[in-house]
């Protein structure tokens, strides 16, 4: 028997699962140690919920997706007001180090998912489901490429890459910590003592990190209202044109997901307003508020329309790849990243941080960088980098790599 929800009953359900995942959050420390989104925990207990109703008197929740997909493009499309060219550029050479770090992982990952799909025979596109897409680009990627990967024919591709992304972000809390200590240890690694950061990195952690920088613009409701308001409407404006250039990309048969016009559009809107004073006028703080109620009201309605049955003939592959992609992403963070961030203290946090990210989200990379600090001691750099990179440009960076590799197989 199958139970249709339409638009508002869907919207209504997802909002409950986010409720439902804020106060298991509240109430279970483990939760919080590895960073579950709210929306994730309380999704996953509501499919639960629907695996046994499906299992036992077979009962199917169909659930309705335009104000999913809605969500979706306005959270693309505010992390596409994120990428400041600027700020890659007034980085130095270890913000454009771990840029470049972040596109290696990238390219390796979905290599790695993709070959282990040919060997044991499977659909190279089913590699992808344990690829980059939910490895570094985490839940919101997972939703924002599954109907993509359900299009070219990955069935259960929305289930599989959920999946995927929930047990990378458990795995990236538990590696990340443990292979600093070991660097630190093993190194006999200090942070420099009385070392002040160099000019640019330091302007970078007043301009675009720290608290300071993050105080309300405006003194007053009204003022508010009006900064939330033109953030709203620069929003609708990068959606309308994105679907525009969306369509004029779709013309070259190329695959890109729906939300690529848009984020780009976003993106070209805010590097050309650093071009002028004048046009100086975008809140990122609002628009990145909006995009992340809008990503938990995605993520809440994208988790209670998983169909976790889908995924029984698919565990042992999946398994593996994913054991293979924790495997690499240690050993990478270990003997690559951390030699060539500098072999010292400051590198060793940043490979938490990387573990982090790299299998997850940057809210885990950063729990793993302050679990390293706390015990050791408080490193600036890696907390200016990491959020950056995190925000501006994992995401652009994995949408243009996976791409790529959809339109190749």
């Amino acid at each position: 028997m199958q139970i249709s929800l339409d638009l508002y009953q869907t919207a209504a359900v997802g909002v409950l699962a986010l409720l439902l995942g804020m106060f298991l959050t509240s109430r279970l420390s483990f939760l919080k140690r590895f960073c579950i989104p709210a929306p994730v925990s309380g999704g996953v207990l509501f499919s639960l919920i629907s695996l046994l109703l499906y299992s036992i008197v077979g009962i199917e929740f169909r659930f309705d997706a335009i104000l999913k997909d809605v969500c979706m493009m306005i959270f693309f499309t505010s992390v596409g007001f994120q990428s400041n060219l600027t700020i890659l550029k007034q980085g130095g050479k270890p913000l454009i180090m771990m840029v470049l770090l972040v596109l290696v992982i990238i390219f390796c990952q979905n290599l790695l998912s993709v070959g282990i799909s040919f060997g044991m025979g499977l659909d190279p596109l089913f590699g992808m489901c344990a690829g980059s897409i939910p490895m570094s680009g985490g839940h919101g990627t997972a939703g924002g490429f599954s109907p993509v990967l359900e299009s070219l024919g990955v069935e259960g591709a929305a289930s599989i890459t959920m999946a995927a992304a929930t047990f990378g972000l458990v795995a990236g809390s538990l590696i990340g910590g443990p292979i600093a200590e070991r660097l630190i240890r093993k190194k006999k690694l200090k942070p420099e003592s009385g070392a002040e950061m160099k000019d640019s990195m330091a302007s970078l952690e007043v301009n675009e990190v720290s608290p300071e920088a993050r105080k309300p613009y405006s003194h007053s409701d009204e003022d508010a209202f009006l900064a939330f308001s033109k953030a709203v409407f620069l929003i609708i404006i990068a959606m309308g044109l994105g679907s525009l250039l969306s369509r004029l990309l779709a013309l070259t048969g190329i695959t890109f997901p729906t939300y690529f016009g848009s984020l780009i559009v976003a993106a070209l809107m805010r590097n050309l307003s650093e071009l002028s004073p004048s046009l100086k006028a975008i809140k990122t703080d609002k628009i990145v508020s909006i995009g992340n109620i809008c990503l938990s009201l995605f993520l809440g309605m994208a988790m209670v329309s998983l169909r976790l049955w889908e995924l029984a003939d698919l565990a042992l592959p999946l398994l593996i790849m994913l054991l293979t992609q924790i495997l690499f992403l240690g050993l990478f963070a270990a003997f690559v990243a951390f030699p060539l961030l500098g072999k010292d203290y400051d590198a060793a946090v940043l490979t938490s941080g990387i573990c982090g990210f790299g299998l997850g989200a940057t809210p885990n990379a950063m729990a793993n960088m302050s679990a390293v600090c706390y015990k050791y001691s408080y490193s600036v750099k890696p907390f200016v980098i990491v959020p950056l990179v995190g925000a501006m440009f994992v995401d652009i960076i994995n949408t243009a790599v996976i791409t790529l590799f959809l339109n190749l197989l």
